[in-house]
């Protein structure tokens, strides 16, 4: 007699962070616009933007941006403007009360990172140490 085997999969889950709940991080207007914009231009539709943080750059570790159709097991899921953004629990760590801001200058226009854990930062402004 045979017996079928089937692999569940175990479903960890994500937290949708309220309104009434303080977010690990924050965006300015300016900021949600560029990524919305971004999202159009890419045409994605029902994505959001994964914000996260790595190992690496010249301070030890660095900022990082993608779009991202759904969360994964384990993120914080956050609305702002419209817009949603997933942050998994380890960059939440490093990211707490850090906002992103979209920046013109003299030297180019891009996402700022104010980020008040930051020890050191480098030139550039994508990598920090803690």
């Amino acid at each position: 007699m045979e017996t079928a085997t089937a692999t569940a999969e175990l479903d960890i889950g994500h937290v949708v962070l309220g309104p009434e709940e303080e977010p690990p991080l924050l965006m300015t207007d300016k900021a949600i616009e560029m990524v919305q914009e971004a999202l159009e231009a890419e045409k994605l539709v029902d994505h959001g933007l994964r914000v996260y943080v790595q190992g690496g750059g010249c301070s030890g570790f660095q900022y990082g941006l993608d779009f991202d159709d759904k969360p994964r097991a384990g993120d914080f899921e956050m609305k702002f403007g419209g817009l949603t953004v997933y942050v998994d629990p380890i960059s939440a760590m490093h990211l707490e009360g850090t906002q992103i801001d979209y920046v013109m200058g003299i030297s180019g226009a891009g996402f700022k990172f104010n980020n008040p854990g930051a020890v050191t930062t480098c030139g550039c402004g994508s990598s920090f140490s803690t």
